[in-house]
């Protein structure tokens, strides 16, 4: 069974900083493309920021040049850095991986959130 696990969540004035961290655990054989999503109430999960396994980026144009995703292959992790928090990026963000354990397919695997709350 695989599982993500994110941290880093929190409580930040807005101009500050934040990162975020997502590891996956269990049969992991190959991790594929891995990636961030948020979602606010009312509304649907947004994507963030992906990163694929060989690190080609993609980004939501409303976090360009404010955040960057990065991971450490060795780690099973994924990274989110996010700078120049604004009010409007609160919401709880959400760790995604397509993860192959080894079977016929590859598999998408979500964690179960952390809240990021930008307020002064």
């Amino acid at each position: 069974q695989v599982q993500l696990v994110e941290s880093g969540g929190g409580l930040v004035q807005p101009g500050g900083s934040l990162r975020l961290s997502c590891t996956a655990s269990g049969t992991i054989v190959k991790i594929n493309d891995m990636g961030w999503y948020r979602q606010t109430p009312g509304r649907q999960r947004e994507l963030v920021a992906t990163i694929s396994r060989y690190e080609y980026t993609n980004y939501a144009a409303s976090v360009l040049d404010r955040f960057a995703t990065s991971r450490d292959n060795s780690k099973n992790t994924v990274y989110l850095q996010m700078n120049s928090l604004k009010p409007e990026d609160t919401a709880v963000y959400y760790c995604n991986a397509d993860i192959f354990d080894g079977g016929t397919w590859s598999y998408d695997y979500w964690g179960r959130g952390t809240q990021v709350t930008v307020s002064s």
